[in-house]
């Protein structure tokens, strides 16, 4: 049993496989500082994506391999040949997903531990020999627990574990350089660009919660994303008709300085997407804003109570379907499913969350 397999001894050296996405990343963190808090003399190697690295780029006694996805089985190939004369004591494969499998092949090691089958997606338990406890109907970020669960050395709770993310020197000088204020609330309006994953709320939301912000407030609007096209588009039709003061840092920060600017922010709104979860892992409030995936499942872990939840909604409208009758954390694959949230229904949510979390200027 892996329960017992380490409890004398530890391991010696642990490979950590997750590729992606940001979000789910940013949750594996709390993961890697409970190996190292049990275990310190433990060596510890992550393979992770490009994109991954440099929002985990500084976190202390990690050694991190970088697998660009784009290089395809040569970029598996290489990373096979830098680990060739290494056989570690244990694999964690913390990423149901074909790609991170097959790469998992040509790594050694003697017990390669996945996902239960339940939650074991594209086959991954052919590719481990041993598994997870189970556990019916999990959020994310308890799956990732129950790695630690099963290898007997989990806190209590996950909620127990250390939530934050590497943030450099660097990284905060450059959120203050970019944002000199000290009031804000940081936007993202959009969420990453997937097939037929209907995420993103309306302009017009946007612009009436920025306004609002503002005006019962004095917080400013802090918009942030990525350099798309939509979410640059997003960003100008919000400075333009907002009627409020708001500054535009899309494509202007750094991973890290994004993650430094959600540390100092009053305040994080965006719908499922990466920064709700770093906003939760260095314990920044946030309302998430979701209708076509299930918050209890990737909602942000310690601040699900403050989403905007309109997929049972979302399921009944669309789906003819009550969340029960939905296989757990199905997406409601419409684009008219996020129009169910109401600019009321997030201003109910920023006068609860801002007045049973509020903070100091």
């Amino acid at each position: 049993m892996v329960m017992t397999r380490f409890r004398k001894t530890p391991p010696k050296t642990i490979c950590l496989i997750r590729l992606s996405a940001l979000g789910d990343v940013s949750n594996v963190v709390p993961v890697v500082k409970r190996l190292q808090q049990v275990w310190p003399d433990t060596r510890i190697v992550w393979v992770t994506g490009k994109a991954e690295h440099s929002l985990l780029k500084g976190l202390a006694g990690v050694e991190f391999i970088v697998y660009d996805k784009s290089a395809g089985l040569k970029g598996m190939r290489e990373i096979w040949k830098q680990l060739s004369d290494t056989r570690f004591d244990l694999l964690l494969h913390m990423q149901a997903a074909l790609r991170a499998s097959v790469l998992s092949i040509g790594i050694k090691a003697e017990i390669k531990l996945g996902f239960d089958k339940a939650r074991a997606k594209d086959w991954q338990w052919l590719f481990t020999n041993q598994r997870i406890l189970p556990r019916d109907k999990s959020h994310v970020v308890e799956g990732f627990y129950d790695f630690l669960n099963t290898l007997g050395i989990a806190p209590e709770r996950p909620e127990d574990m250390e939530w934050q993310l590497p943030v450099s020197q660097e990284a905060i000088e450059e959120a203050r350089q970019k944002c000199p204020c000290d009031r804000y609330v940081v936007i993202s309006p959009c969420s990453s660009d997937r097939a037929r994953n209907f995420r993103n709320w309306t302009l017009d939301g946007y612009v009436d919660v920025v306004e609002y912000l503002y005006r019962q407030y004095g917080l400013k609007a802090v918009i942030t994303g990525g350099n798309r096209d939509i979410e640059h588009h997003y960003a100008k039709e919000i400075m333009e008709r907002a009627g409020t003061p708001v500054l535009n840092l899309v494509a202007q920060t750094s991973l890290q300085g994004l993650v430094a600017l959600i540390r100092r922010a009053s305040l994080v709104i965006a719908p499922d997407s990466g920064p709700v979860h770093f906003a939760n892992a260095v314990n920044t409030p946030v309302i998430g804003l979701f209708a076509t995936s299930n918050v209890q499942r990737t909602g942000p872990y310690k601040w699900q109570q403050w989403v905007v939840n309109k997929y049972p909604e979302a399921a009944k409208a669309y789906m003819h379907k009550s969340v029960e009758q939905l296989s757990w954390g199905e997406r409601v694959r419409h684009p008219d499913a996020m129009e169910l949230i109401q600019t009321d229904d997030v201003f109910l949510k920023i006068d609860q969350l801002l007045a049973d979390h509020s903070r100091q200027p």
